[in-house]
């Protein structure tokens, strides 16, 4: 959705209420002016640990490969503790 809308002599600008609404942006919210590729105005996240939440859930478990490593890990370790050595041959 593209809407052009005109920039006060304070360089104000009003954004639409249907974007408002959409969005989520309240009076006292902040957003992000970037500029790339032209002006983009972007909500800013609120509650950056709630709103991230889950954005992983799609892919593969990190936590499933990380404790995978581990259990591996731990297993070269037990192997190598219980290898005994082997006794040394008496010289003649």
């Amino acid at each position: 959705m593209a809407t052009i809308v005109t920039v006060s002599k304070k360089g104000w600008i009003v954004i639409p209420k249907e974007i408002r609404e959409k969005h989520g942006i309240k009076p006292g919210d902040k957003v992000h002016v970037i500029e790339y590729a032209g002006i983009n105005i972007i909500p800013a996240i609120k509650e950056p640990a709630k709103e991230m939440r889950g954005m992983f859930k799609e892919g593969p478990s990190l936590t499933k490969g990380l404790l995978e490593d581990r259990r591996a890990e731990r297993e070269r370790e037990d192997r190598k503790i219980t290898r005994r050595p082997r006794p040394r041959q008496k010289a003649s």
